[in-house]
């Protein structure tokens, strides 16, 4: 039986002990249905998952999404059993089925947590550390957030006051990101986050001591964390008290984020599996989970057992949960009396809904002028950040080359940080050399809710956020990527700054939207759009020049993706040409070329596919006749992206290999990317589809 341990201020009954216990085999009883699943972390994991439920959050199972909660996050996310069940047992919806049904088809119980397909799941969690992050984008939220609608309330009186609560294993602390995200959080003093370490020892190739020997606890008071341990029972199992104080000491450590270490054993207290490495990945088997049982106290011929008493406490979580959403419900009350204005604000917001005559603001840029889009974003960022005060963001330490400060006089930095500007609700975040945490603390942000977030570096460390970015994609949240010095036009710092496949590669990602605008005019369209689109839940990432580009006139039509920017004179269109980016005005002085030869020649500027994959056939035939079959792409990358567009007859000017150290206007001449090479491949073309 698990041992009773001596409390304090914990109340800890019977019923209590038990339905820890029935989390165990709950967890070895879905695992074992299944046939494969991560038991051991969940089982060792049930006291601490429950006294967070049961004993410390601030939630209502009744409404996943009250503004007013505690945020839970499974960074472990392996160990999804550790969520679902506590979801089951707190009311929030999951039946016993579902977990019956755990990592089969159609299931609400999937192999990992996935945000938006069970209620209750704050964030999707597997890939480790990238839980940790999104945290650490949470807690920033919740003060940003704070900032916007309740800035001088004291500390822990306001409506919008909350704390972000994860559980992080081991092998998340061994990812990068989390070390990124960990010092990121010290750095901005985020006393509103606690994240409880489970130290069991334990990872997929046995021992922990096979690659870690540091320490850990000393890692993080060196990041500028409130630290603890909680000791185990002389049993070996966790003590929900010592636990429980904890939590509760890191709670009200509101001058620095918390983190706790506890040390586990998994798979406790399986007589032979606990402690193994096999206990971590794989099924305990019908003989193990029997022993388990028994030395539980339960049924061994029995599976999926909840006692009616259990289920009937804990989903006493309902009642606690209805009463402390009642208690937030008279204090946001009278916030909202106090405070008119940000009310209105808070509702607008909160509706996904932009302020009256946003869109007047928008910049418009004059013709003629060669403009780098990387400028004209910072324009629009700036101008849009006086009327739309939800959006906040910064850049990896590029600020200054990706154009990303949407305020000079604001930082988002802690109290006593000595920088001018410096402002716990300050706007322009800097989010240091951490393009892996920025990715992901951005989704964070995002899935905290009530604000608009953007955050850039160059194009090509891109490659360290994608982990970020596929989930980003996978979950749907907006976050906004300003990606500069899209090509090889960035010139001089050579091919490891150069991103080449880079463009194909976030094409690649289902549900991300890649916008490479023309031009400044077309910069202002893509950033309007992409303001327009939030409340569709896609991340959109924007690939901006370093260069100046010739600006062109206004065009509505950027917002469809795709769009006849010069049509053909003489005549209908004979060939057809495609460009992105700086490559457009590529295309447009190879129609000068060929329209002077007497070939009617359309360009097309096609900033996003994916935005003009969205549009009717009709549409998209308008702008590519199917009757035309010389086409022709144009794009300083690789061209995996334009075969599907310019067809069997159609050519591309592409990038197949990496770029060079040089100007870049002699890398765009010495690799073919001139208005001859454009307009050669046309006649090409043209030669080709009239055979």
């Amino acid at each position: 039986m698990s041992t009773k341990p001596t409390t304090t201020d914990l109340e800890w009954t019977e019923l209590d002990r038990r339905a820890v216990d029935t989390v165990r085999v709950l967890a070895m009883d879905s695992v074992q249905k299944v046939g494969n699943g991560h038991p051991g972390t969940a089982m060792s994991l049930a006291p601490a998952a429950y006294v967070l439920f049961q004993k410390l959050m601030r939630h209502d199972p009744a409404d996943a999404q009250w503004t007013g909660r505690d945020r839970f996050i499974l960074s472990a996310g392996h160990s999804s059993l550790t969520l679902y069940i506590q979801l089951y047992l707190a009311g929030y919806g999951l039946e016993l089925s579902d977990l019956e049904s755990f990592r089969t088809w159609g299931s609400k119980t999937p192999g990992h947590p996935e945000y938006g397909h069970t209620v209750g799941v704050e964030t999707t969690t597997g890939p480790l550390g990238q839980g940790v992050a999104n945290a650490v984008g949470m807690a920033m939220a919740a003060r940003y957030e704070r900032g916007l609608y309740d800035p001088d309330a004291p500390a822990g009186t306001s409506p919008f006051d909350h704390t972000i609560w994860a559980i992080a294993g081991d092998g998340c602390l061994q990812e990068g990101i989390s070390a990124e995200a960990s010092s990121l959080a010290g750095h901005q003093k985020l006393g509103n986050l606690v994240l409880l370490w489970d130290d069991n020892h334990i990872s997929i190739e046995g021992d922990t001591e096979t690659a870690v020997s540091e320490d850990t606890l000393k890692r993080y008071e060196a990041y500028g964390w409130h630290v603890q341990r909680v000791e185990q029972l002389p049993s070996g199992d966790l003590d929900p008290a010592g636990l429980h104080r904890a939590l509760k000491a890191a709670q009200a450590e509101t001058e620095r984020p918390s983190f706790i270490a506890a040390r586990s054993i998994i798979a406790w207290p399986a007589p032979h599996a606990q402690n193994t490495e096999a206990a971590h990945g794989s099924a305990l088997g019908d003989a193990e989970v029997a022993a388990t049982k028994k030395v539980l106290g339960f049924d061994p011929e029995k599976s999926f057992d909840v006692a009616e008493e259990v289920l009937a406490h804990t989903h006493e979580a309902l009642d606690r949960g209805r009463e402390v959403r009642g208690e937030w419900e008279k204090s946001f009350a009278a916030w909202r009396t106090a405070n008119p204005e940000r009310a209105a604000t808070f509702d607008r917001i909160r509706a996904g809904e932009l302020p009256t005559g946003w869109e007047e603001k928008l910049p418009a840029f004059e013709a003629g002028k060669s403009v780098a889009t990387r400028a004209a974003s910072g324009k629009v960022l700036q101008a849009l950040g006086a009327v739309i005060p939800e959006l906040w963001g910064g850049s990896a330490d590029l600020a200054g080359s990706n154009n990303t400060t949407i305020d000079k006089t604001s930082s988002f930095l802690p109290v006593g940080n000595p920088l001018p500007g410096a402002d716990p609700y300050g706007r322009t975040v800097h989010y240091g050399i951490r393009e892996h945490a920025m990715g992901s603390t951005m989704n964070g942000i995002a899935l905290h809710g009530n604000t608009r977030i953007y955050g850039g570096t160059f194009l090509v460390f891109s490659d360290y956020m994608r982990a970020s970015v596929r989930l980003a994609a996978l979950m749907r949240v907006p976050v906004t990527y300003v990606w500069t010095h899209d090509s090889i036009g960035l010139g001089e710092d050579g091919p490891t700054h150069q991103p080449v496949e880079h463009l194909a590669v976030l094409r690649a990602i289902p549900g991300l939207n890649i916008v490479r605008p023309a031009d400044a005019n077309e910069t202002a369209v893509a950033w309007r759009e992409i303001l327009r689109r939030h409340d569709k839940g896609a991340p959109h990432g924007l690939a901006l020049t370093r260069q100046g580009v010739p600006t062109y006139e206004p065009n509505d039509e950027a917002a469809r993706g795709g769009y006849v920017l010069f049509d053909a004179e003489g005549g209908a269109p004979q060939v057809v040409l495609i460009g992105t980016g700086s490559e457009v005005q590529l295309a447009v002085e190879a129609r000068e070329r060929l329209q002077a030869d007497g070939v009617p020649t359309r360009v097309v500027s096609m900033p996003s596919v994916e935005w003009f994959e969205e549009q009717d056939q009709t549409y998209k035939d308008s702008v590519l006749p199917p009757s035309v079959k010389a086409r022709v792409a144009v794009e300083a990358g690789i061209g995996l992206t334009w075969h599907r567009y310019v067809g069997q007859s159609g050519r591309i000017v592409s990038l197949e290999h990496f770029g060079a150290s040089a100007d870049g206007k002699v890398l765009f001449r010495e690799f073919g990317f001139t208005a001859d090479a454009v307009a050669t491949a046309a006649r090409e073309s043209l030669t080709d589809s009239a055979r």
